[in-house]
């Protein structure tokens, strides 16, 4: 199998910002185990931010960029280092891999994170991922690296994701609030958990949560990919989670699946506009994989250029998203415009605004 395992802050350090050495070396010795049974693993780690705040003796999470960006450069070293040494004590080789959004959102930075990857898997050496917040924006918002391993995931197509946390799961309430709340075992769909209240509440150090947890575990299951939501702290947890017993939350892998350029486009690439389609336009998009034609666009939103991902509405909803062949400012010249008239305008136009096969349905 190939597992991609996210191991959130709650997990890599404790409230005073120290490395749960305990806990690392649990992981370590089972991704060690894992891997001379045969498997792939990639672990993706947060937990950089609140390695450096100790060793700066911050006494607050810093709220300020730089701050954030100075703090995860202090600790990731430190934070590599630990993982490194635990997995040579079990004979495990292991490499540090830093990304950034701009490594997913561009897709050949995209392919070429996707292919440093398999190398290392293939030479038997275990993928350290963090993002690289020393020189990201709002990457460090993303959800204490929940997102990040989703698309990890996505982008190796791997067997199965396990997000590690401090709960055994996904509960009926907070269970460290409320002493009632039971574990769910199993979501086969993602409907079932429509009227469950997921709190966003994390650590003192974290920036996710449950619910964006439940997010990754979507958009992994959504590209084909299962998912499970289990305790880090647990002594096997890998072990049961990779053999499909029962431990945590698992998520069932949807039926559909779509390609790895159109998962990429669907979950990766950020969108820079809106179009708004009429009726008609939406109904075939949705229903006859059609291209999309400046005649069935009412209205455009935003700077974009050719080649920007933008996101097409109809009556307030989400259509979908794809890769626009026409700027805004084209655009907005020939929208409502039959082909005949638009070549008139724009006589070396792509004849779509978006393509069939470079658009996704959301």
């Amino acid at each position: 199998m190939r597992l991609v395992i996210k191991l959130g802050s709650s997990i890599v350090a404790a409230d005073n910002g120290e490395l749960r050495t305990d806990v690392l070396k649990n992981v370590c010795r089972q991704v060690a185990e894992l891997e001379k049974r045969g498997d792939q693993i990639v672990l993706v780690t947060s937990g950089a931010i609140a390695r450096g705040m100790r060793q700066l003796n911050l006494s607050s999470r810093p709220r300020l960029m730089d701050e954030l960006q100075a703090a995860s450069a202090v600790g990731q070293g430190d934070l590599f280092r630990a993982y490194e040494s635990h997995l040579a004590e079990y004979g495990t080789r292991s490499a540090q891999v830093l990304l950034t959004a701009a490594d997913v959102n561009e897709r050949s930075n995209y392919l070429n994170a996707r292919q440093t990857l398999h190398r290392l898997i293939k030479w038997e050496v275990v993928p350290i991922v963090n993002e690289n917040d020393t020189t990201a924006t709002d990457e460090i918002t993303f959800g204490d690296n929940d997102f990040l391993a989703s698309q990890v995931a996505i982008l190796l197509d791997a067997d199965l994701l396990v997000l590690l946390t401090d709960l055994e799961g996904l509960h009926t309430a907070d269970p460290k609030l409320d002493p009632l709340a039971e574990r769910i075992a199993h979501v086969h769909r993602f409907a079932e958990l429509k009227d469950l209240k997921i709190e966003d509440r994390t650590s003192v150090f974290g920036s996710g949560g449950m619910r964006s947890k439940i997010a990754a575990a979507e958009m992994a299951s959504e590209s084909g990919i299962p998912a499970v939501i289990c305790s880090g702290l647990a002594p096997e947890a890998l072990g049961l989670a990779s053999r499909g017993q029962s431990v945590g939350t698992r998520f069932d892998a949807q039926p559909s699946k779509e390609s790895s350029f159109k998962l990429w486009l669907k979950y990766a690439k950020p969108a820079k506009g809106k179009l708004t389609v009429d009726d008609g336009a939406a109904r075939v998009l949705r229903e006859s994989g059609s291209s999309l034609l400046p005649v069935g666009i009412t209205a455009v939103e935003g700077s974009f250029e050719p080649g920007d991902a933008v996101e097409v509405t109809a009556n307030g909803s989400l259509v979908g998203k794809g890769i626009a062949d026409y700027s805004s400012q084209e655009l907005s010249r020939v929208i409502g415009l039959q082909s005949a008239k638009v070549r008139e305008l724009l006589p070396h136009a792509a004849d779509e605004v978006i393509h069939r096969d470079r658009f996704v349905l959301v």
